[in-house]
């Protein structure tokens, strides 16, 4: 998978808005662009890109804790984020973009360290001008839930 180095790496609009959303997706996870800067950090990478579902997989470690040990909230926030927005943008017309609106995270058990998830994003509604997703945070070996989200997104024209 193609990491990005600086911002320069990045796709630039027009190439953004050269492709549907579900070609942008398909080729983020094919290696043709790179994968976004903030999943090296926290330690996910897409997995599948389907029309209007996504699937990363990751691992929270411990430079994802609180003070107190746990995996911080903000890392299940920002996997939900990422999955259901961007099933959301698998359903995102060539010429337009999106952007997340809100997004709210139930989080149901604690995911221990170094295990293996997979944050499953699957579009609901996807609008003219707004989309719906829902996603879950569920461990790979034993399909444990450990967290749900839903979004809205708006879907723009430069």
């Amino acid at each position: 998978m193609l990491n990005a180095q600086s911002p320069d790496d990045l796709p630039n609009q027009d190439l953004l808005l050269s492709l549907s959303g579900l070609e942008f997706m398909q080729a983020v996870l094919n290696g043709t662009l790179p994968r976004p800067p903030i999943s090296v950090g926290l330690n996910y990478k897409l997995h599948s890109v389907e029309d209007g579902r996504v699937v990363f997989h990751g691992a929270p470690g411990f430079a994802h804790t609180n003070p107190m040990g746990g995996v911080h909230g903000g890392w299940y926030g920002t996997l939900l984020d990422s999955c259901m927005a961007c099933a959301v943008m698998t359903k995102v017309p060539k010429g337009r973009f999106y952007t997340t609106l809100e997004y709210k995270v139930n989080i149901t058990r604690a995911i221990p360290l170094d295990t293996q998830i997979a944050a499953i994003g699957q579009t609901d509604h996807a609008g003219r001008s707004t989309s719906v997703a829902h996603g879950e945070i569920r461990g790979i070996a034993d399909d444990r839930l450990y967290a749900t989200g839903t979004t809205t997104c708006l879907i723009m024209t430069p």
